[in-house]
């Protein structure tokens, strides 16, 4: 099946904003009332995207709330089984569909729509339909029951081209796991928003267990200082300092020298007044989406790129306590 210009320009826009993002909350709702403060909790704890299932008569209206009061927020529709529900959810203000399984009437209706769809594939038939429909991303449902990231890795090695959405027993102690591949662009999941929780109104919780979600995925720990000397002699005698106080070898560079790997000594003055803090994260065009949100700029002129055009090192605009600050990937 063809996949027209306009089509792969709509789906290229939705699949990087889910791809930045992270993580899709996927939300069953018995009562519309709750859509708006759990919009707001989600949006305040990080993640202004919400797969909401229509596996319940309050799924369209809830869709029409969240999308019609927060622009902001990315809303597509789930467990959509029919062209009917498609039309229905996309009426609402749905962004992107989502289904269990790979319905071909289902997935053509949408690609004839210009609709993004990403249906559920589990085998490597399922797969080979999706390529035939031109999509380039599926969901992987469900997840741990279908083999896990093995299973995964291991579809991913004929089909090369293929992306994957997994959703079913993710959580917050293997997210990072499945993240790490990179043909997975997102995982969904339910950990954050778990229907107990909407129907006692615990959105407060809901909020603090979406920003701690957020920051399970960022994993932001400190991968080296970095000294700024006045020159490349005074760089060496800094580093063989900090070599025999850590017990560590020395390495020479070209524009600097490490102590291990925890210093490194510039070889004359760079960003920072007093050096930089390198900060290592699983994935940096994701870190800059989040901390973007959250009020944050980036010097764009200092981004470096991998083959793929994925960012892997960039440094913040403003210092913090004379330090400049870059992100990397672990």
């Amino acid at each position: 099946m063809k996949v027209d210009k306009e089509r792969e320009i709509i789906m290229n826009e939705i699949l990087e904003q889910i791809y930045r993002i992270g993580i899709v909350p996927v939300i069953a709702l018995d009562d519309a009332k709750d859509a708006k403060p759990l919009a707001e909790a989600l949006i305040r704890g990080g993640l202004p995207c919400a797969e909401v299932t229509f596996r319940t008569a309050a799924a369209e209206e809830s869709i029409r709330i969240m999308a019609g009061e927060f622009p902001e927020m990315l809303v597509g529709a789930g467990t959509v089984l029919t062209t009917e529900q498609v039309d229905r959810a996309v009426g609402a203000g749905a962004k992107f569909i989502v289904s269990p399984g790979l319905n071909p009437e289902v997935v053509k209706y949408c690609v004839s729509k210009n609709i993004p769809v990403t249906p559920g594939c589990a085998n490597p038939s399922d797969v080979e339909q999706a390529i035939a429909c031109g999509l380039e991303v599926v969901k992987f449902f469900p997840a741990e029951a279908a083999g896990g990231l093995p299973m995964i890795k291991a579809m991913s090695a004929p089909y090369t081209q293929m992306k994957f959405m997994p959703t079913g027993g993710i959580n917050a102690k293997n997210i990072n796991e499945y993240l790490g591949f990179k043909k997975i662009i997102a995982c969904g999941g339910t950990w954050m928003v778990k229907s107990d929780l909407i129907k006692e109104g615990a959105f407060d919780r809901i909020e603090e267990m979406t920003r701690e979600a957020v920051n399970t995925m960022l994993d932001f720990s400190i991968k080296h200082i970095g000294v700024n000397a006045a020159d490349e002699k005074e760089s060496m005698e800094t580093a063989e300092k900090f070599s025999d106080l850590l017990g560590t070898e020395m390495k020479n560079g070209n524009s600097s020298v490490f102590a291990g790997s925890l210093i490194e000594v510039m070889k004359k003055p760079y960003l920072g007044a007093c050096g930089h803090i390198a900060i290592s994260t699983p994935n940096v065009d994701r870190a800059v989406y989040h901390l973007g949100r959250r009020g944050y700029k980036f010097n764009m002129d200092t981004a470096k790129y991998d083959a793929d055009g994925r960012m892997t090192v960039v440094y913040l605009e403003d210092e913090i306590g004379g330090f400049a600050i870059h992100l990397g990937n672990k």
